[in-house]
C-alpha cells in the first residue's frame, strides 16, 4: 500500500432532505486527519445517508461539507476517489458465493482499473501480479485479518466467515485504494462487546496510521469524534456534540433549529386542502391566513410539521436513500 495520508473532514450546516422530510440537516464537522469520527444515533435516523453523503455517494440538499481538499457537492466525484468504504450494507456488499482469496483479487483487479496510476499499467504482467500481492498482504495485515487462523485459510467462503472476520476482510479491500477517509456503517451490529471493542481497537490503529476513519455505530467510544443524529424536542433536527475525548484534535457541532415553515409548508396544504362552499361560515372553523393560503390550527393536525417526529425521520431517511441513489 501506499503511504497513508488522511484527509480532513469539515462541514457547515450540512442536510439531505427526501420528499417526507430531512435525513439529517444542521450539521457541523471539524475534524483534522487521522480522526476517528463516530455518527452515533438510532436505526432510521439518518446516519448511512450523512455517511455516504461525506462520502460523495449522495447529494446534499443544504450546505457544504470539505473532504481533503474537493468540497461537497461539487467535487463528488473527487471525494469518492480518496473515500474508501468498509462494509456499508445493500452498497458494497461481499460476494457471499466468492473465497476470501477470490474477493481479495477482485478488490485489487477493481483498484487497479479504476484507482491505478496509467504508468503502471506498462508493468508486465509478472510485475502487476507481485505488486497486487504485496498491496493485498499489506492491507490484510493494517485490518488484522490472518488467513491462516480461517477454517480453510484463504479458500473459505465469504459466507462462512464470522461477523468480526467479515468486517476485516472489508476493511482490508478498501485499503487496497490507500483511502484518505475510510468509512465503515452499523459497526457494532451482531458484535459481541468483546468484538465491539476489538473493532474499535482496529479503527484506532488504522487512524494513527493517518488515514481518517467515519463509522456508524449505535454507541460511540469516549476517544471519538461524535456526530449525534436524531430528531431532536423542538423540531427533528439532529444533535450532533463533540466527544470529550477529542478536545484539540477536532470538533463536532450541529444548530438544532429547524426551518418551521419550510418544513411545515407541504403537509400544511395538504392539511388545508378541502374545498369552501360559497357564502357559508363557522365561527369555529379554521381562519384562512391570507398570505400563504394554510388555516390557522393546521400545525395540530396530522398533516402539519413535516420532520417533526421519529416516524418522519425515519420516512426522510429512507425517501434520501432511494430517492438520492448510491454510487
Amino acid at each position: 500500500m501506499d503511504s497513508p495520508h488522511g484527509a480532513a473532514v469539515k462541514a457547515e450546516d450540512f442536510g439531505l432532505k427526501g420528499p417526507r422530510g430531512w435525513a439529517f440537516r444542521g450539521i457541523g464537522l471539524d475534524a483534522a486527519p487521522g480522526s476517528l469520527i463516530a455518527v452515533e444515533g438510532p436505526s432510521g435516523s439518518g446516519r448511512t445517508c450523512l455517511l455516504l453523503a461525506l462520502t460523495g455517494r449522495m447529494k446534499p440538499t443544504e450546505g457544504h461539507a470539505e473532504v481533503g481538499l474537493h468540497r461537497l457537492p461539487k467535487k463528488m466525484a473527487a471525494v469518492r476517489r480518496i473515500a474508501g468504504l468498509g462494509p456499508v450494507p445493500g452498497v458494497n456488499d461481499l460476494d457471499q458465493s466468492l473465497t476470501v482469496a477470490e474477493q481479495l483479487r477482485e478488490g485489487a483487479l477493481l483498484q487497479r482499473h479504476y484507482g491505478a496510476p496509467i504508468r503502471s499499467l506498462l508493468r508486465s504482467r509478472a510485475e502487476r501480479r507481485a505488486t497486487a500481492a504485496a498491496r493485498i498482504e499489506a492491507a490484510l495485515e493494517a485490518a488484522g485479518l490472518d488467513l491462516a487462523t480461517l477454517p480453510k485459510g484463504e479458500r473459505t467462503t465469504v459466507r462462512d466467515l464470522e461477523r468480526l472476520e467479515s468486517i476485516r476482510l472489508s476493511v482490508a479491500i478498501a485499503l487496497l485504494g490507500s483511502p484518505q477517509l475510510l468509512a465503515l456503517d452499523d459497526l457494532d451490529i451482531k458484535l459481541s462487546d468483546t468484538e465491539r471493542t476489538e473493532v474499535w481497537a482496529l479503527l484506532r490503529s488504522i487512524a494513527a496510521r493517518g488515514i481518517t476513519v467515519l463509522a456508524v455505530c449505535s454507541e460511540a467510544p469516549a476517544d471519538a469524534v461524535v456526530l449525534r443524529t436524531g430528531p431532536a424536542q423542538d423540531g427533528g433536527a439532529p444533535d450532533t456534540k463533540p466527544s470529550s475525548g477529542a478536545a484539540g484534535t477536532a470538533k463536532a457541532k450541529a444548530e438544532a433549529e429547524p426551518d418551521a415553515k419550510a418544513e411545515a409548508e407541504p403537509d400544511v396544504k395538504k392539511a388545508s386542502g378541502t374545498k369552501k362552499t360559497a357564502g357559508t361560515k363557522k365561527d369555529s372553523g379554521p381562519k384562512k391566513d391570507a398570505d400563504t393560503g394554510a388555516e390557522d390550527g393546521a400545525e395540530s393536525g396530522p398533516g402539519a410539521g413535516a420532520g417533526t417526529t421519529d416516524n418522519d425521520d425515519t420516512k426522510g431517511a429512507d425517501d434520501a436513500l432511494a430517492e438520492a441513489g448510491r454510487a
